[in-house]
This record gives structure tokens, sequence and C-alpha cells, in this order.
């Protein structure tokens, strides 16, 4: 079973964002899978890191997108794309600190929670004054 699995609600009707959200989810899946259930810190590192570099990239592209446009609610928008990416970061620090800091199943419920409300509010509202 997927991390995340598409919705139809997840659809923003803009092309090029749903198509970059879910070759994301897919590259999120991918990377997590490959953690299995007790993973090598070594591993964990470098799936986290791609991760947040994934990550990284759809944001900056929604971001500008957002800038590009106007948008009036960029602010607290971007505020939680920098939430996700400071929580990833916390979690590369804590695998740092000590190998039982994370288990692939904490990051695979932060990543799910967080995705699935953010296409389904913030997202979904970025995209309909998009249009």
């Amino acid at each position: 079973m997927a991390l995340i699995e598409w919705r139809k609600e997840f659809e923003t009707g803009f092309a090029e964002v749903d198509r970059d959200h879910a070759e994301l989810i897919d590259a999120i899946n991918g990377l997590v899978f490959r953690l299995g259930t007790n993973p090598p810190k070594s591993l964990v590192q470098e799936v986290l890191g791609e991760i947040y570099a994934k990550i990284s990239d759809h944001f900056a592209f929604e971001e500008r997108i957002m800038r590009e446009r106007g948008y009036d609610r960029y602010v607290d928008h971007k505020a939680d794309h920098e939430f996700l990416l400071d929580e990833i970061r916390g979690i590369m620090h804590g695998v740092d600190e000590g190998p039982d800091f994370v288990k692939a199943d904490v990051l695979i419920r932060r990543l799910s929670t967080w995705f699935t409300e953010h296409f389904k509010t913030r997202d979904a509202r970025l995209h309909r004054m998009l249009e």
C-alpha cells in the first residue's frame, strides 16, 4: 500500500500543478518504501534528504506561481510549506542524535497527514483562485 494515495479531491484543475503533485507523491511513496520497517541510519538520512529536496523544489515552484499571480494568501501558504520543511529537518536532526529517534512509521504518518490536509485545503484554495 502506498503512503499517500492520489485521490480525485486532490486535483486542482491546474494541470502543471496536478502533474507535479502526482509525481511528488509517487517519489515520496517510492522513497518511503525503500525505508522498510527497520532501516539503517544512513538510509534514513539518504531518503530524508531526497524527500526534502523534492518537496523543496515543489514548494519553490508553487511559491513562484503565487508571487507571479499576486496570491492573497501567499504568506500563510508559504508558512505552511516552511512548517513541513522544518518538521523534516527536525526528523533529520533527530536521526543524527540517535538511532531510535525516527521510525519509518512516524515519518509516514507525518507526511501523509500533512500532504492530505495541505492538498485539500491550502492548495485547493490556491488553485481555485488562480483559475
